[in-house]
């Protein structure tokens, strides 16, 4: 008996772990959960990019529905996005700002010269402060803010044409109401 019990204590445990990593391939990686959904977005000051003689304040954001998208020179994912949030910014139904992470305002720049700039303003964050704040597991990733400046939606990833009309634009419309 005791034999048996040594037995099935293990492999019941590994039955258990294969449960979880069975359950883990079916799940999306850009549906990250934040916990900052439903919470106030953290309040920042940061330099514009090519002008450091002014800033960006999320407290002047407030009566505004906006997106924050983190973006970098350095990230692929985020020259793939590029041209989508070019098209989002044409449409004038929300306004999307920039917050530039770990980069340099050179490579930034030359970015927004080379393809467009989607942004009302893009703050710059080179230390990742910012970031780190908005609990940032990598770049590109936007936010969804609504009017009081509570966190509404989190998208990890690059926003594509299906999540920007399947998921944001409607969640934007509602908060613009």
């Amino acid at each position: 008996m005791k034999r048996t019990a040594k037995f099935l204590i293990p492999l019941a445990l590994f039955l258990i772990a294969v449960g979880f990593l069975f359950k883990g391939l079916f799940l999306d990686p850009h549906e990250v959960p934040s916990p900052l959904v439903g919470k106030p977005a953290p309040a920042f000051t940061a330099p514009l990019l090519s002008d450091s003689g002014n800033s960006f304040n999320t407290a002047d954001m407030k009566g505004k529905v906006w997106l924050l998208n983190v973006w970098a020179s350095w990230c692929v994912a985020c020259r793939e996005e590029h041209p989508v949030l070019v098209a989002i910014a044409k449409t004038g139904i929300v306004d999307t700002y920039g917050l530039d992470y770990k980069d340099t305002d050179l490579e930034a720049q030359a970015v927004i010269d080379e393809n467009g700039n989607p942004y009302k303003q893009i703050a710059t964050d080179i230390d990742g402060k910012i970031g780190i704040d908005y609990g940032v597991y990598g770049v590109p990733e936007t936010y969804v803010i609504d009017k009081k400046g509570i966190i509404r939606y989190k998208q990890i990833g690059p926003i594509t044409e299906e999540a920007f009309f399947s998921k944001i634009l409607p969640l934007v419309k509602e908060l613009q109401k």
